[in-house]
């Protein structure tokens, strides 16, 4: 008890968001589970959107690194979700034979996808990242659209030989039985399923792992500092351009991983998927979450994300009624008077807790 008072607030809230994705995740598990799905439990609908969820979480946490942690906006990020999915469901489906193990290919995936991601995020980081405000969000929304195109263009084959590589035309010659994996813009036709539930769950915690390390080192105070105050940080010292890069390229490689995991939860995958609407999807979760409140990604990207599909039943008013709710969501969370009677509600909790402790100590 006396180790939990003299954590700090910043400490008691990491641990109570692991806490969170854990007891949530043995709920599901529960759930999800034979005995209890017989009676109807966890819908087969629900059950599907599990992986899509966790990586729509994880990149939820990514974007939030870049504009809750970092302070800049971007709206490219989709770009960096669409690398990861297309080179670890490549090395996924290169790996097929030499990695039998599903699970140690998921994972060789993951760890190429966020690779491959992170060489993205160096590339378009080290010119974008002298930019600031409006011009980088616009910069970014354009290298997110050069991204897409260029995946639209790419074709990759294998065969005994190996991968071959053409873009724009389809010119590759495969040897016989030799297949195509990524075909221009029809993209991947048949995708071999890999991720699940239990590997997003991980891919979360493991997010998790890193963005609180992150923020809670020198680098994440020099980080934070920079968003604050960038001519107050520069004159301290800070390296302006190495730790907004180091934000941006970490907040990359983890969408890379949750690009791969998505895809790998797939029957086919099309660059389209990864257009500006996903980027905007993703910001809509981190700014309804909470600029900086990783919990609260977690939260609004899995209602967010369940959401269209629980309105089903409504029809032709399905994104009306979503459109509605997002709206009232938003206004209410930002409203001064409502926030001050949340906390003035929460003070009053606490100080009744307070008391009964207090009787009770004095009843003893």
């Amino acid at each position: 008890m006396k180790t939990l008072k003299n954590m700090s607030k910043t400490s008691k809230t990491n641990f109570a968001t692991y806490g969170m994705v854990i007891v949530v995740f043995a709920v599901l598990q529960l759930l999800g589970s034979d005995l209890i799905q017989r009676g109807g439990v966890l819908s087969p609908t629900l059950k599907g959107q599990l992986v899509p969820i966790c990586a729509y979480v994880v990149m939820a946490l990514s974007l939030n690194l870049t504009v809750g942690v970092l302070g800049e906006l971007s709206l490219g990020h989709a770009g960096f979700m669409s690398v990861g999915a297309f080179s670890g469901t490549v090395a996924a489906t290169a790996l097929q034979n030499v990695i039998p193990s599903p699970g140690a290919r998921l994972l060789a995936a993951v760890v190429i996808g966020a690779v491959f991601a992170t060489v993205a995020g160096i590339l378009i980081g080290i010119p974008v990242l002298r930019l600031g405000g409006d011009y980088l969000a616009i910069v970014t929304l354009a290298f997110g659209q050069i991204i897409k195109s260029l995946i639209e263009n790419l074709y990759v084959g294998m065969d005994v030989n190996g991968l071959h590589f053409d873009f724009l035309e389809n010119k590759i010659a495969l040897a016989q039985g030799g297949k195509m994996i990524v075909n221009g813009p029809m993209g991947i036709p048949s995708i071999q399923k890999l991720s699940s539930f239990t590997a997003g769950f991980l891919l979360i915690m493991a997010a998790l792992f890193v963005i609180f390390n992150l923020t809670n080192s020198r680098s994440g105070r020099a980080i934070m500092a920079l968003r604050d105050n960038r001519i107050a940080a520069e004159s301290v010292g800070i390296n302006v351009t190495k730790y907004k890069l180091m934000a941006f390229v970490t907040s990359a490689a983890l969408a890379g991983a949750a690009g791969t995991l998505f895809a790998l939860g797939q029957n086919t995958l099309v660059a389209s998927k990864f257009d500006f609407n996903t980027s905007i999807l993703v910001l809509v979760f981190v700014v309804l979450g909470g600029l900086g409140r990783m919990w609260g990604s977690i939260i609004a990207a899995a209602a967010l994300t369940i959401l269209p599909e629980a309105l089903r039943q409504f029809a032709d008013y399905r994104m009306l009624t979503y459109a509605i709710m997002l709206i009232l969501v938003m206004l209410c969370t930002n409203n001064p008077t409502l926030k001050s009677f949340f906390s003035s509600l929460a003070a009053k909790v606490k100080g009744s807790a307070k008391k009964g402790k207090a009787k009770g100590g004095e009843g003893k």
